[in-house]
């Protein structure tokens, strides 16, 4: 483990790298001995700082969701990072790729919370009696990693690779669709892209969001009523270029768009 002057170095870095857009080089080869607890105590003194200046946190996604992508990172659950109100993007609105270094868009099952999930005992089914509605939804993702060079405890410090994301106006209630039956399409300018289905998150979105709640309470941290949580991508990431237009369509759960500019 790394001591507490270390940690709070790489997060300065990785604030730096955010706010000035330029990418460093992978922690996990200038650290080798950084481990999941570092990379999240990283994580959270980050979003610590954006608090105190102003920010609110709005919901948490959930990252390495798919068993291929955690057999690539070598881990058997997945990550998480938070959301920020400040974070949120918009259909109407195309957002500015210089802001950002690499983005990438995922195509993900939106959950908005009704009330507040119980803690380290948070069940599947507590998950689905909390939820008021599904909701499609486009996450922006990026790398203060140079190039996503990205291993484990990289991307969990760089709060899970998030950076934006922007949910349709469709809300469904989850007794009026089957969470892990709901296609997803993704076109890029007309073109599609990325296809896949909703079950490709653990075999069912709300086992995600379950162990979410039960991992962010070993930190103190609770989902509560009006949250957004991402639970993970039903497709590969793709690359968002300037003037790119993206259109996700979802069975059953209405659409959603994400413009650059």
């Amino acid at each position: 483990m790394l001591s507490d002057a270390q940690r709070s170095e790489i997060a300065d870095e990785l604030a730096r790298a955010e706010h000035d857009r330029r990418a460093v080089s992978p922690l996990v080869d200038r650290y080798p001995g950084i481990d999941v607890v570092d990379a999240y105590e990283i994580q959270l003194l980050n979003i610590q700082r954006r608090l105190r200046d102003g920010a609110q946190v709005v919901g948490h996604k959930v990252g390495l969701s798919s068993k291929a992508m955690q057999q690539m990172m070598g881990v058997d659950e997945p990550d998480y990072g938070h959301l920020l109100a400040e974070m949120e993007v918009f259909e109407d609105v195309p957002v500015d790729t210089s802001r950002y270094l690499l983005p990438r868009v995922e195509v993900e099952v939106g959950f908005v919370l009704g009330k507040d999930l119980p803690g380290q005992d948070c069940t599947e089914a507590d998950v689905l009696a909390a939820t008021v509605a599904y909701a499609p939804a486009i996450e922006l993702i990026d790398s203060r990693i140079t190039d996503w060079q990205i291993g484990l405890a990289d991307t969990i410090s760089d709060n899970a690779s998030s950076a934006g994301f922007v949910l349709g106006k469709q809300r469904v209630a989850p007794a009026d669709i089957d969470i892990t039956a709901i296609d997803a399409v993704l076109t890029r300018n007309g073109e599609i892209v990325a296809e896949g289905r909703s079950d490709a998150v653990l075999g069912d979105p709300v086992i995600a969001v379950a162990w979410l709640a039960r991992k962010v309470a070993t930190f103190g941290v609770r989902l509560k009523a009006g949250d957004i949580v991402l639970p993970g991508s039903c497709t590969r990431a793709i690359d968002a270029r300037p003037g790119d237009d993206f259109h996700a369509e979802f069975t059953g759960l209405g659409s959603v768009r994400l413009r650059f500019s």
